[in-house]
């Protein structure tokens, strides 16, 4: 149950994380949490919508799996995994922030479903 409940709290992340990248990148409000110029937001907008829609296709498979219940363990394990090699890889290129907002929570949910809690 917990790591349904983790799974579940990933992939709304995930679904966040589409909307600041998709929706909110290139406004003002975006720019600000991103801590980038209106020059380079609106340079980077296309890279940051395709970056979106990669966290959308990581919140669909976890909410693939979650719908499976027991029967979705291997969809949800591979799609935590792939949570956290991204989360992983972003803190290693862009902020270490990534780490605990991206790679951190993956990593629990996935021990979590490992557990079999």
């Amino acid at each position: 149950m917990i790591a349904t409940v983790l799974s579940g709290l990933v992939a709304l992340l995930h679904l966040y994380f589409l909307y600041l990248e998709m929706v909110v990148w290139d406004t003002p409000a975006g720019r600000k949490l991103f801590g980038t110029t209106a020059e380079f937001s609106a340079q980077s907008k296309a890279l940051a919508i395709n970056q979106g829609l990669y966290n959308g296709f990581l919140a669909a498979g976890l909410a693939w799996g979650v719908w499976l219940g027991a029967e979705g363990f291997a969809i949800k394990a591979f799609f935590l995994g792939c949570v956290v090699v991204a989360g992983l890889v972003g803190a290693a290129t862009v902020s270490r922030k990534i780490l605990l907002m991206q790679a951190l929570p993956g990593a629990l949910a996935l021990l979590a479903l490992l557990a079999g809690w």
